[in-house]
């Protein structure tokens, strides 16, 4: 994200009279607040400015994204085994994990041959369409 984006979610901000905004796009989350005035009488206060840079370093692989919104399972039940393990080999049509959407339980399978590189999510948490779920380095 650059300069040019930052000040466009600015812009748009006071277009829809927002008083915060957050973004997240390519890995990279910015959050844009309007602060309230001081009243006159509020001593102020030095503050320190830091200048912050975003990582552009993009992880090697595919991010496997959730097609649903539901409840994120590494493991069929409570006390087992996930279903993968990072550093663990894949194959195409293997279960990775579940999504529980209105009481169902829906198997989650890799598309293609590879890695699990990474596991983006935490047992149980709620997940929404597209919410990454693994990185994956494929072949």
């Amino acid at each position: 994200m650059n300069i040019e984006d930052i000040k466009k979610y600015a812009s748009l901000m006071d277009e829809l009279s927002l008083t915060g905004l957050e973004v997240n796009e390519d890995g990279c989350t910015v959050r844009l607040e309007k602060g309230c005035s001081i009243a006159p009488s509020a001593p102020v206060q030095k503050t320190e400015t830091y200048k912050v840079e975003a990582k552009e370093d993009k992880p090697e692989g595919k991010i496997i994204t959730s097609p649903m919104v539901g409840v994120f399972y590494t493991s069929p039940a409570e006390n087992a085994e996930p279903y993968v393990n990072v550093g663990q080999k894949v194959r195409s049509g293997d279960t990775l994990c579940l999504i529980e959407a209105m009481k169902l339980m829906n198997e989650i399978n890799a598309e293609e041959d590879g890695t699990i590189a990474e596991v983006l999510q935490k047992n149980g948490t709620v997940v929404g369409f597209g919410t990454p779920l693994f990185r994956m380095i494929q072949g």
